[in-house]
């Protein structure tokens, strides 16, 4: 058994974590007095002397020699946000994020010997090092408890309650799961989880969604990472249900696809200025009951674009994928244009991020550099392309967002046409990398993505 305690100083991973280990009759170690030992002298003094930089290259040092101990481990504050040691930290393991406000841990550290990480004062830096370090520790986290009205023998008594497959719902709320999942047809994730209660669950969201390979390449990721979790498909027709069970469930993550990506942000709890600005959000991370939008999905667009930064691009589409292009190419400095057959919704698009819009049959090759098809033509079993090899011009990068199949007409009209090509399972790769990280707290390199599909 491996249990990880990761949260910011003064949130009581110290005290809880010697509980538990009392309690289980494991070890415990604390990250920072292994730091201290390896290095001959107190924090303080690592700080003083050598600088911080030196101090998280010791933390990696000690968290990597954890990686397969069984016990209970504490980290330091910042640990997490080196996904390196994420990776380490989560291998066959539990990771709890101790949470709790700005105000009470700034009391509980107050007269602390330990340096300042910023210039700023006390009461500051702990609302913006929280702040900072907000995404890493939700990623990072199998589960969120508030201890800032705990005693750390109630966060301990909560943390064994969770590991012992305690039920966390009331029997009305288990029944509505289990009925929930059986019309979903996803009676085999409830044998799962009352196998393993320790099982972490994500899933795709969305309808259709039995094409999506995010299953196969989660689970497979999950497995290579040393994770207790199960990757499945939530196909519903309304967004409100799938939430509904994702609440019932100890769910982790979503991925968010068509046709959900706006209507999922209403039942958010926090969405980021990413997604806000996009108006979609295709990633749910969920922790302490709350969930947390973000949109990858533009990241996912701009990865493969960025030798293209300051050309013309024209997007295909005014749908949410096309606002996650467009906002992406933007942020490349390209000058975009947005072509839609319905010319009302590419003028809202257009108009939301001040770029030009026209009709689809407005489209000139001359006029790209960059061609973006944002929309689900030619996705199969369609085999019809918006654009024919006439209308493209040599030379010019042409990025179709559909992935399936791997080679669509568009693809195959553009490499007749002499263009250089990106295929839709680039922008799935990428963005997926990013999904994972948020979701995780792990980064994977995209070449890992393209192992892990193959």
């Amino acid at each position: 058994m491996k249990i990880v305690l990761v949260g910011f100083r003064g949130t009581g991973k110290t005290s809880v974590g010697r509980i538990l280990a009392n309690r289980l009759r494991v070890p415990f170690f604390d990250a920072d007095v292994l730091v201290e030992r390896r290095a001959g002298m107190p924090i303080t003094e690592i700080f003083g002397e050598y600088g911080e930089a030196h101090f998280r290259t010791l933390e990696r040092e000690v968290i990597a020699s954890l990686r397969t101990v069984e016990g209970v481990i504490g980290t330091g504050g910042g640990a997490v946000m080196n996904p390196e040691n994420v990776a380490d930290l989560r291998w066959n393991g539990t990771v709890f994020l101790l949470s709790a406000a700005p105000d009470i841990i700034h009391g509980r550290i107050a007269g602390s010997d330990r340096p300042g990480l910023t210039a700023l004062p006390p009461a500051e830096e702990v609302r913006t090092l929280l702040a900072q370090r907000k995404e890493a520790y939700l990623g990072a986290a199998d589960a969120c408890i508030d201890t800032g009205t705990r005693t750390p023998v109630e966060v301990a008594d909560m943390i064994l309650r969770q590991i012992g497959g305690e039920a966390v719902l009331s029997p009305d709320k288990q029944r509505e799961r289990d009925d929930l999942l059986g019309k979903f047809g996803l009676t085999a994730v409830r044998e799962m989880i009352e196998r393993d209660p320790g099982l972490r669950v994500c899933g795709i969201a969305g309808n259709p969604c039995a094409h999506s390979k995010s299953p196969l390449l989660y689970n497979r990721l999950f497995a290579h990472f040393g994770m207790r979790y199960h990757y499945t498909r939530f196909e519903w027709p309304d967004a409100g249900t799938i939430i509904r069970l994702a609440n019932l469930l100890p769910l982790k993550g979503l991925s968010v696809t068509i046709p959900f990506k706006a209507d999922v942000m209403r039942h958010l709890d926090e969405v980021d200025d990413h997604a806000a600005a996009i108006g979609a959000v295709n990633t749910v991370v969920r922790c302490g009951g709350r969930m947390y939008g973000h949109n990858t999905d533009w990241l996912g667009v701009r990865a493969p674009l960025v030798h293209r930064r300051g050309g013309r691009a024209v997007v295909l589409g005014a749908g949410g994928a096309a606002a996650a292009a467009v906002y992406a190419l933007i942020s490349l400095d390209m000058d975009v244009t947005v072509l839609s057959r319905t010319p009302d919704a590419a003028q809202r698009l257009a108009g939301r991020f001040g770029c030009r819009w026209g009709r689809l049959e407005d489209f000139k090759g001359s006029d790209a550099d960059v061609v973006v098809h944002a929309t689900p033509v030619g996705m199969e079993p369609d085999t019809r392309s918006l654009l024919a090899p006439r209308d493209l011009e040599r030379g010019t990068t042409v990025f179709d967002l559909v992935y399936t199949p791997p080679e669509t007409p568009l693809i195959r009209a553009a490499m007749e046409a002499g263009c250089e090509t990106i295929p839709g399972t680039e922008m799935f790769v990428h963005q997926a990398a990013e999904q994972f990280r948020l979701i995780t707290g792990i980064t994977v390199p995209p070449a890992l993505v393209r192992e892990m599909l193959a």
